[in-house]
């Protein structure tokens, strides 16, 4: 399986800008700067995209794993929070740390955990990044009406 995206940039780094867009339709010409990357500019950035990925993934990756450990979440919300840094002369991502709060009624916590840890290290992006992972989750086990 191959995913396509593209990028168009017209212009010098600070005054610039780009478009990117996706093969399935989803990004179309969507715009990004460096003021979308370094300040808070309309439109998205590369950061944004990997943390939208790597939340993804990974809340795909648990649910797999949870149901291999019989259970069912009624909800999974991942919040991914990507970190860039300046690192010498340029910048690197330094970090990808994920937020969990996971909706399992009569969950089992060690069968939680062992699934999380499995979706950490086993999701595809994960996998991916060089960069430090880290994780929080929360196990909801009972839903308030």
């Amino acid at each position: 399986m191959q995913r396509k995206a593209s990028a168009v940039w017209q212009g010098d780094l600070k005054s610039g800008k780009g478009a990117i867009s996706t093969e399935s339709g989803t990004l179309k010409e969507t715009q990004y700067s460096f003021s979308t990357r370094f300040e808070n500019g309309v439109g998205t950035n590369p950061e944004e995209l990997l943390a939208a990925a790597h939340a993804g993934c990974f809340t795909m990756a648990l649910s797999k794993q949870l149901g291999d450990a019989g259970m069912i979440a009624s909800k999974l919300e991942t919040t991914c929070t990507i970190s860039l840094e300046k690192v010498g002369e340029g910048f690197s991502i330094t970090k990808s740390h994920l937020d969990l709060v996971a909706t399992i009624p009569n969950a089992d916590k060690a069968k939680f955990d062992a699934a999380v840890k499995g979706a950490e290290t086993g999701c595809p992006v994960s996998r991916l990044f060089k960069a430090e992972i880290s994780l929080n989750a929360r196990l909801v086990t009972s839903i308030s009406a």
